[in-house]
């Protein structure tokens, strides 16, 4: 895959989030959570698939409203990011379970 291919993905995934209505209960955000962590699987962008599941696990235990839109700016943060690899989704986890603890 080339570098246009991947900035043309990345876009595609901050318009998706972007779109996301953060004030939405469970039922509509983790389907919209779901198919952006399985485009970034498919085209191996890790740090966002980290955020997403983290995500994911965050809504299921209940968090909404202000904390999910700002779990959706670490998400765009990911996608955003540079780098794609191990190293920067375990720093993106880090990051991710520090706002699980919280």
């Amino acid at each position: 895959m080339d570098d246009m291919d991947i900035l043309a993905i990345k876009a595609h995934l901050a318009r998706r989030i972007a779109a996301i209505d953060w004030r939405a209960g469970p039922a509509r955000l983790a389907p919209e959570l779901d198919g952006i962590r399985v485009a970034a699987e498919q085209h191996r962008l890790l740090p966002v698939v980290t955020v997403a599941q983290s995500l994911g696990t965050a809504i299921g235990r209940g968090e909404r409203g202000v904390l999910v839109h700002d779990w959706l700016g670490l998400l765009g943060e990911a996608v955003a990011s540079g780098a794609q690899d191990e190293a920067t989704s375990r720093a993106f986890a880090a990051a991710c379970a520090v706002r699980l603890a919280a």
